[in-house]
């Protein structure tokens, strides 16, 4: 039995989700799965590392630092970032990383990794061009299905503690637009809007932890209840609430870039295209036109009960598909590393 040793910030947010959703999929391959659970300080150590093994490449460092201290595991899988202290715990490193986070300390470590596992194809092509042995991983997320939960005519953006969420556009746009549907916005304090009251945005200031079972049955029934998820997201690497909406048989609406649009396959919601970019550490931001989104919630509004069926089966099923999918790709993908 494999022994595999998931490196993460447990930061309550995605970072968590991705954890406990990697290690049951390894977990089903047959793995025995442990934990190194860093906190603020360990970023504040990655930031300043200037170890003497940095530019050594990662077999060879491995072999150096095994002759002192004996590996505990097989391997290492490090989400995010490259932890360098935490390199010497396996016989392999790989890097589960969001490109748009993936900063110049990360960038110059990246020989000391043995491989990337991408959670987009997006992320495949980025550090392919840097020269690293990357395989798509894929993703999957939560089953947040609860079909006994009307749906309603409303839109919901889940802006959660993130700041590339397009959030304070979306905002202002729909403030424009008081012909509108509700506009539900859940975002944490950290990242609140000082915005004046709309009677079509409900604004929810507050974060619904699905670790807790009373949050996750409130986040489960907003989910469910909107028909319409708006996922502006400028950038993102798992993209929880876009696959979730896809999973409730939401009509989602999403950026028409790179991963988004990888997350939301023709079909199964409605794109809407950026209308410029810039860039954030490995990844590209993309911002939503502005016109085109209104354009975009108009063609929702205007769907006939056929249409919107077809678009709610095909955002489900191709939740389902992904689904099934993440599992093998893990096993595929652990097999390669440990070999």
């Amino acid at each position: 039995m494999a022994s595999v040793n998931l490196v993460y910030r447990d930061n309550g947010f995605g970072l968590s989700r991705d954890f406990r959703l990697l290690a049951g999929a390894l977990r089903r391959s047959g793995c025995d799965v442990f934990a190194t659970r860093l906190d603020g300080r360990c970023e504040r150590r990655r930031r300043r590392w200037t170890g003497a093994l940095l530019q050594v490449p990662g077999a060879l460092a491995g072999g150096i630092t095994r002759r002192f201290k004996p590996a505990r595991f097989d391997l290492n899988i490090q989400f995010e970032h490259v932890w360098p202290e935490q390199l010497a715990l396996a016989r392999a490193n790989v890097a589960l990383p969001n490109p748009e986070w993936f900063d110049r300390h990360d960038q110059r470590r990246l020989r000391r990794i043995d491989g990337v596992w991408a959670k987009s194809r997006n992320a495949v092509d980025i550090f392919r061009a840097l020269g690293c042995p990357a395989q798509l991983l894929g993703f999957t997320s939560e089953d947040h299905l609860d079909a006994g939960v009307p749906r309603e005519r409303k839109f919901l953006h889940l802006a959660g503690g993130s700041r590339t969420k397009g959030t304070r556009r979306l905002l202002e746009l729909w403030r424009r637009h008081p012909e509108w549907p509700q506009l539900t916005v859940l975002q944490h304090p950290d990242e609140a809007e000082d915005i004046p009251a709309v009677h079509n945005i409900e604004y929810r200031i507050g974060y619904l932890d699905p670790r807790r079972p009373e949050a996750r049955s409130e986040l489960v029934r907003l989910q469910n209840s909107h028909l319409f998820h708006v996922c502006t997201s400028e950038t993102d690497a798992w993209g929880h609430y876009l696959v979730e909406a896809l999973g409730v048989g939401a009509v989602t609406l999403t950026v028409d870039a790179p991963p988004m649009n990888e997350r939301v396959p023709p079909g199964c919601g409605l794109l809407v295209p950026y209308a410029r970019s810039d860039r954030m550490a490995l990844a590209t931001r993309y911002y939503f036109d502005a016109g085109a989104m209104e354009r975009t919630v108009e063609q929702a509004l205007a769907l006939d009960g056929p249409s919107l069926h077809r678009i709610r089966d095909n955002a489900r099923a191709s939740f389902e598909r992904t689904r099934a999918a993440f599992d093998q790709r893990v096993a595929a993908a652990l097999g390669d590393s440990l070999r």
